[in-house]
């Protein structure tokens, strides 16, 4: 790691390092101050790290209502770009809706994409502190009338280490969108979120890149069964990490270091697996095996 680079005036930040790149996605109304911990972490393993701010994100609440999934994914696309004019090697790596946002590059960019590390991927906010009413918006079916809901964050924020949480609470609190993200996610963003997951499941069969998969088993956003459907859906080799002792955010939370180190593992295998063959896609029959391996 030799230097660190702000970006314009937003939270977007970039660490120098080696031809093996991470390019690092934050979640829905999220910042990457979120994906921090994993930059660091991946820099000094010596790694280039890229965490841009995704469009419409730590602004004001009416700019991320009105803005389309296609506005993250271009964000993220460009961040690409710049990442591979650095980079012989590259693995997305994101958290919840970055997550997705992953697949979704690695879905339209296989040549520029060799890996994704995917934490706590939301398909379905199914967790177990989503209230039941919530789970009833899937039915709205106009952007429009997405607009008059919103979701509103709750405990225990998506962290189970109390610790954290607390700096959590007081930065949500704080109204300061650009350190902690947004108190209230808009209707319009979750239905954005809607569209974005139905393109990923339309092109799952096709993602043949390895992916790593990092879940809670007590996820309180987005069920451990979101995971197990992209272990059975996505078309590459998948090893999935089962965390015993994390909530949603499993990036700040009290198995980050099972996170990180797992991350650089997989990017290492991928970068050594490229030296060897040239490229990183393993064609896997349909319904084979996955490796399940748990992280108390």
């Amino acid at each position: 790691m030799t230097r660190q680079v702000t970006m314009s005036e937003d939270r977007s930040f970039i660490f120098d390092g080696g031809r093996t790149g991470a390019l690092l996605l934050h979640g829905l109304g999220g910042t990457p101050v979120e994906m921090r911990f994993v930059a660091l972490a991946l820099a000094r393993a010596g790694m280039t790290v890229l965490c841009p701010q995704l469009a419409a994100h730590t602004g004001s609440f009416d700019e991320l209502q009105e803005s389309r999934w296609q506005d993250w994914y271009a964000s993220a696309e460009a961040a690409l770009d710049q990442l591979r004019r650095r980079c012989d090697t590259v693995i997305v790596v994101g958290l919840s809706m970055g997550a997705i946002l992953a697949l979704m590059l690695a879905a339209e960019r296989k040549k520029d994409v060799d890996g994704a590390a995917l934490y706590a991927p939301t398909l379905t906010l199914d967790g177990w502190g989503v209230p039941w009413y919530a789970r009833l918006f899937k039915l709205v079916q106009q952007k429009s009338l997405a607009k008059w809901f919103n979701f509103a964050e709750r405990a225990p924020y998506g962290v189970k280490d109390p610790r954290v949480r607390a700096l959590v609470t007081a930065a949500i609190e704080s109204g300061d969108s650009s350190t902690a993200g947004m108190l209230k996610v808009p209707g319009g963003a979750m239905f954005e979120l809607g569209g974005l997951v139905s393109a990923v499941r339309e092109r799952a069969r096709g993602i043949r890149q390895p992916v790593l998969l990092v879940h809670p088993r007590h996820d309180d956003r987005a069920s451990i069964h979101n995971s197990f459907w992209l272990q059975r859906n996505l078309a590459g080799t998948v090893d999935m990490v089962v965390l015993d002792d994390s909530y949603h955010f499993v990036t700040v939370d009290r198995q980050r270091h099972v996170v990180t180190d797992r991350t650089i593992a997989f990017a290492k295998t991928i970068e050594g697996a490229k030296d060897k063959r040239g490229s990183t896609v393993v064609e896997m029959p349909m319904g084979a095996s996955r490796r399940v391996l748990s992280a108390a």
